[in-house]
C-alpha cells in the first residue's frame, strides 16, 4: 500500500511540475474566455463555445508534458512515445466505446465519474479550484479550444 502510495505521488508530480511553467508558453487561444457547460446523462453533448476541434493538434496536446500529459497515466498510440503510465485505461479504441459527449466530460472534470479520481480537470470550473496560483486564479489547465482538440483526437481513436 506503502508503494502504491509514493508511485502515485510521483505521477502526480510529474503531471503537475511541468504545468507550473505552462504558461510561460501562451498559446494563441489562452485569452479564449471561460465556456460555461452542462451535464446531461454523463455527458457534455455541445462543443465548448462551439468551437470544433483538430485531432493533430490533440494527439499533441495529449502527448506533452506540459499540456495534456495524458501519457503519465494513459497508453495512448503514440509510437514515438513509447512511455506511458499505466493508472488509468488504455486510450486505444476509445473512441470505439464512448460517445463524443462523454469523452468531453472525461477531459473537462472527470470528477463527475468518480469523486476519488486522481486525474485534473482540465476544464473544471475555476471558481471550484483552490490553492491557486494568484497569477493562474480563473483559469483552467487546458482552454476550450485545447479541449475540443484532445477530445477529437480521443474520438478518433477508433
Amino acid at each position: 500500500m506503502q508503494q502504491r502510495r509514493h508511485v502515485l505521488i510521483i505521477i502526480l508530480l510529474t503531471m503537475l511540475l511541468p504545468f507550473s511553467s505552462t504558461f510561460a508558453e501562451e498559446s494563441a487561444t489562452a485569452d479564449l474566455p471561460y465556456f460555461d457547460w452542462t451535464v446531461d446523462k454523463f455527458a457534455i453533448s455541445e462543443p465548448l463555445g462551439g468551437l470544433s476541434g483538430d485531432i493533430k493538434r490533440g494527439e499533441a496536446i495529449a502527448g506533452n508534458q506540459s499540456r495534456g500529459n495524458c501519457l503519465a497515466c494513459h497508453l495512448l498510440p503514440i509510437p514515438e512515445e513509447p512511455f506511458f503510465g499505466n493508472l488509468g485505461p488504455p486510450l486505444t479504441g476509445i473512441g470505439s466505446r464512448q460517445e463524443i459527449g462523454m469523452l468531453r466530460l472525461h477531459v473537462v472534470d472527470q470528477s463527475r465519474f468518480n469523486p476519488e479520481t486522481v486525474m485534473p480537470g482540465y476544464y473544471r470550473t475555476p471558481a471550484q479550484l483552490n490553492r491557486v496560483a494568484i497569477e493562474l486564479k480563473g483559469r483552467t489547465w487546458l482552454n476550450a479550444q485545447e479541449i475540443e482538440d484532445v477530445v477529437a483526437y480521443l474520438a478518433s481513436l477508433k
